[in-house]
């Protein structure tokens, strides 16, 4: 063998003997890790409601109603209306409106926005209750997954 191909050789030993303690360090922590992306899963939902309750409650203390135009370019994760508010502006809020569930593009809702601050708005009738049981079953499911695979993980370590 060259003595090139020698040290290629104890390059990629050395390397290995490098790595190897480190997979067996996020083998014996697979069952943690499962858990700990759950739990974080679980609280990025709980945030989530926190947050829409916040926002609940700011639209609510400043509350007015007017009816909105659906537009086209919604995607799944905003659903963008035009209103126009009491001070006569049209408004297009850049984050959507909050609880689209079953808009269509080119209808007209009632949706309730905060006088102070236009670009929070909900369609009407509609609260972060109803995330509740959408993000309840989702973390159900999470855990549903992770606590059966990281016990999994946890014998087959044994």
């Amino acid at each position: 063998m060259t003595p090139t191909g020698n040290t290629r050789t104890r390059a990629v030993d050395e390397l290995a003997d490098l790595v190897r303690p480190a997979i067996r360090a996020v083998s014996r922590s697979a069952p943690r890790i499962v858990q700990g992306v759950a739990l974080v899963l679980t609280f990025m939902a709980l945030f989530a409601l926190i947050g829409a309750g916040l926002d609940d409650r700011t639209i609510s203390a400043n509350q007015a109603v007017a009816q909105a135009q659906v537009l086209d370019g919604s995607t799944f994760f905003r659903t963008l209306v035009q209103f126009t508010a009491a001070d006569g502006q049209a408004h297009t809020p850049e984050l959507g409106v909050f609880y689209p569930r079953g808009l269509e593009p080119g209808t007209t809702v009632a949706v309730e926005y905060d006088v102070t601050n236009p670009d929070l708005v909900r369609v009407a009738g509609r609260t972060f209750l109803s995330g509740v049981l959408p993000l309840g079953v989702g973390i159900v499911v999470v855990w549903a997954i992770a606590v059966p695979y990281s016990m999994w993980l946890r014998r087959r370590r044994l």
